[in-house]
């Protein structure tokens, strides 16, 4: 699984133009980008952590935490799967047993970042980076743990909010010679700083995070393609896009004690059992045989 599915997010990265990889928490929601027809998805931090622990996204998650996400995301898509993995969750030997855990969580590639645990959302004042020589020996790392040598290593510095932009098109330059795959130069703000970005690291594949804090510009993914971003995350769109619909529900719901006049407003129960694959398990009913009074069916 690991294999393949590597495999194919190298394949997506050689082709021209950017990867759009909307993030995701959880199965559910997984599922539904790739009944969208997107070509791979991302395991955002922040939205892990809000809907595993109802927590902010400063450091909460454990490695095992994380992983067990990323797995089920990955079973529920069966699309390549970008994941975050924070820090690495220590130092060179705690990064290299977690590559070898995303690995065998089937992901396709993950992003290990320079920050100082505890994290921070990447868009969130308070963050610390460590050493560059630090990172560097956790890319060394993450590069030698990895079985698949497809698996993509994609290394990120927090450095533009901490030291500036020309700390951190250095700390890049480092990390690619580390052996990082992908660079991710979080949080550039303004166009100035993100074509700044671009044109320092021409032909080397850059990640694009389009985060929802209004410091990184909003960019269609044709113009981050000719910049040279190959892969554009949108961490935690489908989370902000379900927040209104849930909290309308509910205050109606409230409102009223009834849910009457909410119907035409939200999905069928056929919708969410199709969602679900509850077809898929009818026809695997049929095909081994169980007796029709035990068949699920609506």
């Amino acid at each position: 699984m690991t294999e393949r599915v590597a495999r194919r997010l190298r394949e997506l990265l050689a082709r021209p133009g950017c990867i759009v990889a909307p993030g995701v928490a959880d199965a559910l929601a997984a599922r539904l980008v790739a009944l969208a027809g997107f070509d791979a998805v991302y395991m955002t931090g922040f939205g892990t952590s809000l809907t595993r622990l109802g927590m902010p996204d400063v450091g909460l998650l454990t490695a095992t935490e994380m992983i067990d996400n990323a797995g089920r995301i990955v079973d529920a898509s069966g699309l390549p799967v970008v994941a975050d993995a924070d820090t690495g969750y220590g130092n060179p030997i705690n990064t290299r047993r977690t590559i070898r855990d995303y690995e065998k969580a089937g992901v396709a590639g993950v992003h290990i970042e320079d920050q100082a645990w505890p994290k921070r959302c990447g868009h969130l004042a308070g963050k610390r980076v460590i050493p560059t020589a630090e990172m560097v020996a956790k890319i060394k790392a993450a590069c030698d743990a990895r079985r698949d040598p497809d698996f993509v290593i994609i290394t990120r510095t927090d450095a533009i909010a901490i030291e500036g932009l020309d700390s951190a098109l250095e700390r890049g330059e480092r990390y690619r010679e580390a052996g990082a795959d992908v660079l991710f130069i979080e949080a550039p703000v303004g166009r100035e700083q993100v074509e700044r970005v671009a044109r320092h690291f021409k032909g080397v594949p850059l990640l694009y995070n389009m985060a929802a804090s209004g410091k990184t510009p909003d960019l269609p993914a044709d113009k981050l393609g000719k910049l040279g971003f190959k892969i554009a995350i949108y961490p935690n769109w489908v989370i902000l896009a379900a927040i209104p619909a849930m909290q309308n529900l509910l205050a109606e719901l409230k409102r009223t004690g009834s849910i009457a006049h909410m119907r035409d407003k939200v999905a069928t129960f056929k919708q969410f059992t199709d969602i679900a694959g509850l077809p898929e398990i009818q026809q695997l009913e049929e095909r081994y045989g169980l007796p029709e009074d035990q068949r699920a069916s609506l």
